[in-house]
């Protein structure tokens, strides 16, 4: 093969809670007792991070290592982990502070309040030619929303559902408001040092976008592409699944930049690039898989199902050289039987509970989990 694969690495956000799905938070004791973990500002979800690897087989084990440790330490309190992204039987009119003396928490709570009470994946995929990750940022923004319509998980909050497939995206303040699709490193140093002087970011994290540069020195040294538009993928199998699809899209678009960056094979303008993209991504936030998005190729409508269907069909090869065919065959069976906030809207419409249905999962994720292990 040309290219080796990527170095990837993830952010995993887990909500805790009883094997009844009752959502409990205890992500300050957590991270205290168990090397790895972290808080978020709500302590209801918590936080782990893999190490960068570029074996598949080897980021499955960096995935289970961690929660078999925190699943040990949460069974004796009584807890386990819950699927979802967002408190789907838990209780959105009020914050849970992690850490009540953390000021930029304090700054969270007061700015969001709990539309920021949510659990996701950002993954992330190496590069360190400047002109190789922009071009993957901008086919990675113009494609998140098939990455959502592949992970939405977030149908519930509060008991009830909520009308979307993913309402964690549709509730989370993205911030700023209006991102452009970054046309050069130099572009987008230019453009964050610009928010950071108005106020509209707190500081170089303050990037909340589907899909950003990063790096040790934010906006200068950057070595990864960040995608944070996934709901949180609970199953390993499904997630280096996903994974595989963005990074076969990533080896696709650095074998033939011409065909596969937008800012070169659109018809679009980048102003009308963002704004497609930005729209598909709350259609996907909306109906998934069936929704209608536009190809930022040609700005004209297709549906989500058949433009993943066609990526699919169109990586194959590439996908058989790297020997990912059976890690990306998970895709396929989510394009068959749904995501998961489908097949939980087919069992609440057959009747099914809020609480049974994350209930049951949670259990049937801690035995996927042994079967992975």
């Amino acid at each position: 093969m040309s290219t080796p694969l990527l170095l990837k690495g993830f952010e995993v956000e887990m909500y805790t809670g009883r094997p009844d799905a009752t959502v409990v938070g205890c992500a300050a004791e957590a991270a205290r007792e168990l090397d790895g973990f972290v808080t978020e500002p709500d302590h209801r979800n918590l936080e782990y991070v893999t190490a960068p690897e570029a074996s598949y087989a080897a980021q499955l084990q960096l995935l289970l290592e961690p929660r078999r440790r925190l699943r040990s330490w949460l069974a004796p309190r009584g807890l386990t982990l819950l699927p979802g992204s967002t408190l789907s039987t838990g209780d959105s009119s009020r914050f849970e502070r992690s850490d009540p003396s953390n000021p930029y928490h304090g700054h969270i709570e007061s700015t969001y309040g709990t539309r920021v009470v949510t659990a996701s994946v950002h993954i992330n995929l190496g590069l360190t030619d400047m002109e190789e990750l922009f071009a993957a940022l901008r086919l990675l923004r113009c494609e998140g929303g098939l990455l959502l319509a592949l992970s939405a998980s977030s149908p519930f909050l509060d008991n009830r559902a909520t009308g979307a497939h993913s309402q964690r995206w549709l509730q989370f303040p993205l911030t700023p408001a209006a991102v452009p699709l970054f046309l050069s490193h130099q572009h987008y140093i230019d453009w964050m040092e610009q928010q950071l002087a108005a106020g509209s970011m707190q500081n170089v994290r303050h990037l909340w976008t589907s899909v950003r540069p990063n790096g040790d020195n934010r906006p200068h040294d950057l070595n990864r592409v960040e995608l944070r538009i996934c709901d949180l993928i609970a199953d390993p199998a499904e997630l280096l699944a996903v994974t595989a699809f963005a990074e076969l899209r990533l080896h696709q678009l650095l074998r033939q930049r011409a065909l596969h960056d937008p800012l070169q094979a659109s018809r679009l303008t980048p102003e009308q690039l963002a704004a497609l993209a930005d729209a598909n991504d709350r259609a996907a936030a909306a109906s998934s898989l069936e929704a209608t998005l536009h190809n930022w190729r040609t700005g004209e409508p297709i549906s989500c199902q058949h433009w993943l269907q066609q990526l699919l069909d169109e990586m194959a090869p590439v996908a058989a050289e790297f020997n990912l065919a059976a890690v990306l065959q998970p895709v396929q069976t989510i394009l068959e039987q749904g995501n998961q906030a489908m097949r939980w809207l087919a069992r609440h419409q057959s009747g099914e509970s809020i609480a049974a249905i994350v209930a049951s999962d949670a259990a049937a994720l801690a035995a996927r989990e042994e079967a992975l292990g």
